[in-house]
């Protein structure tokens, strides 16, 4: 579609020709991205400690031609990779359709004609056409003596528009409000300030707590696991055992040692999480932020467009010559032309109680606003045919027009300041009976950007949840006040450029860091330093979460521990985020708190299994090796054990768990003590039923290897059951149907294999079978008595719970400095 341009007209734009030159020479306008192919992706899920781990055991299967355990071992390697890679690549495709729903177009003169194109084939030197209500979509200069207003809120935090008028700059990803003119496109993509500002997100990398969780039990294990290995190779060397079988037992303690499954069910239990939210309009493009949505006890929010609706409201009307505050609002949408009709004028046809009595008034003659005499004019007739003319604008402009003077304008000066302290916008209204009469003052409207309604309700939420909201904005400090007390914040807000934020170690700076962690928002802020905001409460032992929708927002989105982007962001903040919303509301961050919760509980309960049934095997068969001089249980049963207890396991992502009401996160050291715990009383219960089947039941070596391995497999899951809560497994909240299932499911298929063997294993008895069970049930009940003693022993409250509650009741303490 396109209109022809007039043969007088000016202004001309680009050729094709040159449009094309230009595009090959300054690239599209669009951000770019870092695309990393998808084989590589794929790849990366096969490097890392765990990995090697679980590749070395599948190169000693090779090496002594184990190829029964080599193949599985490589199945399990290959799954694990295929559960994180297709979760991330399912996200980043969701978020790239939406971008593409979000695809700008932007009307341009190529070749004398009007033409629709996309946004990303602009080039500078191009003419672009700006409409109200058009997203500008790269920086120009505006060519035109045309008046025009634009919402830079998406840019630089303001939540009122700024002025715009011929020469002018305006930037990418700004709002046209009020107006129309033509533009020249001055620069494109990573070029504009929208660009150069989506540049910083590249600066922004955070190590995920879950990873750092992950390589914590993995060195813990590698460690026992050497320890281990000398304390046997120099037994059996001493013993003269041929190196082959030393080979052998390595392979065997090797995957016993290896947690094969735990990157699989924990990227699992996220993933199902992340389909959770995405059911309640939340899309996760990072699974590891689930986690540490968990752990979030700071979540730094924008006020314009997130915390506020970023659109103009009533409020209080100061009468001074009006009957009552509907003349004045009459007098005010007067004022206004209907075609062009801003932010301020909605407002003030909100507050009118009834619209149609506009329609009783013709508007005969209309000056806008401009910059110059910052007010608009309208010459107005009634159904009587008499005119008259109404005027709103600046207070002080309207003033000097209505000539007000002595106590009449100390009064009105006052109104305005008392506007300004409480965050308010004034607007001043007057009118004029007939031409060359005095102008009346009618009085003065104040304007504010208010809360969005589940705000309030959410802060509260939040609080409930042990996580302290700061609110950042570009606004000044007396709107900022306005809208945290509003909201239920505390009224502590600081300047942003009153804050030396850095990474030296001078007082000064400690200072300033510490007003950081005690305030409850920030006003006057521009992107760095909401970047440095963040790095701050890191660097203070937070985990800090941030949301918004603007480019202003980018950065710290992705410096983020949880960079959550809002409904309605840019492409930039969707980008960097953790967590895209796409309905309006915040109220869907609680839930991702709640879910994030009782995700990490999962996790945590598995990876305390996980280390406690290592340790039950590899001490157990270690030692039963030096005690005993024979092989307690064969590798194909330990890679059958991998079946039997990892991979129904995977259900524990589809556990019931207790929800925390504070803040959750990794304590290693209460992980491993509890684990090590149960993994000894496991080892203890397993000898005592190895002496059973030597000293009474007077087994065979192969009928002991049977019977062990049928005891581990009932005794393992078991503990699973046992780990999933720092109460007694009897109490509530109950396992899910699917965990208890799979275990029925699972430890059936192990007795019928340990009944019949099946020409893989053994037989035994009936008998026997049911004293395993009986024996396994019993030391459950033991481990699980052990377990909970260890926790109360540890304690509930930690000394980081405690300091989180007292910076949340304001008694901030320095025990961290």
């Amino acid at each position: 579609m396109s209109e022809s341009v007039s043969d007088n007209a000016p202004i001309k734009g680009l050729t094709s020709t040159q449009a094309a030159e230009r595009l090959q020479q300054y690239g599209p306008n669009a951000l770019e991205e870092e695309k990393i192919s998808p084989l590589l992706k794929l790849l990366s899920y096969f490097w890392g400690p765990i990995p090697w781990m679980i590749e070395v055991a599948a190169i000693l299967s090779a090496l002594i031609q184990h190829w029964d355990d080599f193949w599985i071992i490589i199945i399990l390697l290959i799954f694990n990779a295929g559960v994180g890679f297709w979760q991330e690549y399912t996200a980043g495709n969701a978020v790239a359709a939406l971008k593409k729903q979000l695809a700008l177009k932007a009307r341009v003169l190529r070749d004398g004609q009007w033409q629709e194109i996309d946004a990303s084939q602009l080039v500078p030197g191009d003419v672009v056409r700006l409409r109200l209500g058009d997203v500008i979509p790269a920086d120009v200069r505006l060519l035109q003596d045309d008046y025009l207003s634009v919402d830079q809120s998406a840019l630089t935090g303001e939540s009122l528009p700024v002025s715009k008028q011929q020469g002018d700059e305006a930037f990418s990803g700004t709002i046209i409000k009020q107006g129309e003119s033509m533009a020249e496109v001055t620069a494109t993509g990573k070029s504009t300030r929208f660009g150069k500002t989506a540049s910083l997100v590249q600066q922004a990398k955070t190590v995920s707590h879950f990873q750092k969780a992950v390589l914590t039990i993995g060195d813990y294990l590698i460690y026992v696991s050497l320890a281990l290995v000398i304390a046997l190779v120099l037994v059996q060397l001493h013993r003269q055992t041929p190196w082959l079988e030393l080979v052998q037992f390595a392979l065997i303690l090797t995957v016993a040692s290896i947690p094969v499954a735990m990157p699989a069910v924990l990227s699992m239990t996220m993933a199902l999480g992340a389909m959770a939210l995405s059911k309640r309009k939340a899309i996760v493009t990072r699974l590891e932020s689930i986690e540490e949505m968990a752990s979030m006890d700071i979540l730094c929010s924008d006020k314009t467009g997130t915390l506020t609706q970023n659109r103009l409201t009533l409020g209080k009307i100061e009468l001074f010559n009006a009957k009552d505050e509907q003349e004045v609002l009459l007098a005010a949408a007067l004022a206004s032309r209907e075609d062009d009709r801003d932010a301020i004028d909605e407002a003030v046809l909100h507050g009118l109680k009834n619209r149609d009595h506009i329609s009783h008034f013709k508007q005969i003659a209309f000056v806008p606003f401009d910059p110059v005499h910052k007010r608009t004019e309208a010459t107005i007739a009634d159904d009587e045919g008499t005119s008259f003319r109404v005027s709103k604008g600046a207070p002080q402009i309207i003033m000097q027009l209505s000539g007000l003077a002595g106590a009449e304008l100390e009064r009105a000066q006052k109104v305005v300041d008392d506007f300004a302290a409480q965050g308010y916008r004034a607007l001043g209204i007057a009118r004029q009976a007939q031409e060359h009469a005095p102008w009346i003052f009618l009085g003065i409207l104040s304007l504010f950007d208010p809360p969005r309604e589940d705000s309030a309700e959410t802060i509260a939420s939040a609080c409930e949840h042990g996580v302290q909201v700061k609110m950042v904005t570009g606004d000044n400090v007396a709107i900022a006040r306005q809208i945290a007390s509003k909201l239920g914040l505390g009224t502590n807000i600081l300047k942003a450029n009153s804050l030396p934020v850095n990474d030296a170690r001078t007082t000064e700076t400690r200072d300033a860091n510490e007003r950081v962690e005690r305030a409850d928002g920030f006003a006057e802020v521009f992107p760095e330093h909401k970047f440095c905001f963040v790095k701050t409460l890191q660097q203070h032992n937070h985990i800090t979460g941030m949301t918004g929708d603007g480019v202003n927002d980018a950065p710290a989105l992705k410096q983020a521990d949880v960079g959550i982007a809002v409904s309605g962001a840019t492409d930039a903040a969707r980008a960097a985020a953790d967590l895209v919303l796409t309905n309006p509301g915040l109220s869907v961050i609680i839930n991702a708190i709640e879910e994030a919760r009782r995700i990490f509980e999962r996790m945590n309960a598995y990876a305390i299994y996980r280390i406690s049934e290592t340790i039950r095997i590899m001490f157990f068969v270690v030692l039963a090796m030096i005690f005993f001089d024979f092989y307690p249980i064969t590798a194909v049963m330990i890679i059958l054990l991998a079946f039997f207890n990892d991979i129904p396991i995977m259900t524990i992502a589809y556990d019931h768990t207790r929800l925390e009401k504070t803040p959750v996160r990794w304590d290693m050291q209460q992980v491993i003590t509890v684990a090590t715990a149960m993994g000894i009383t496991g080892v203890v219960g397993s000898f005592g039923m190895l002496l059973i089947a030597m000293d009474w039941l007077h087994l065979s070596v192969s009928q002991i290897q049977t019977y062990v391995f049928l005891k581990m497999a009932v005794a393992g899951h078991l503990v699973l059951f046992v780990a999933r809560s720092k109460d007694h497994f009897w109490k509530q909240p109950w396992p899910a149907p699917i965990m208890i299932w799979s275990a029925v499911i699972t430890k059936l298929a192990a007795t019928l294999l340990a009944a019949y063997g099946f020409g893989l294993i053994t037989p035994i008895s009936w008998p026997e079978i049911a004293l395993i069970w009986g024996y396994s049930i019993g030391s459950a009940y033991i481990t699980d008595l052990v377990k909970v003693a260890v926790y109360r022993h540890l304690g509930h409250r930690t000394p980081r719970h405690q300091h989180f509650l007292n910076v949340l009741k304001g008694r901030f303490v320095h025990d961290w400095h």
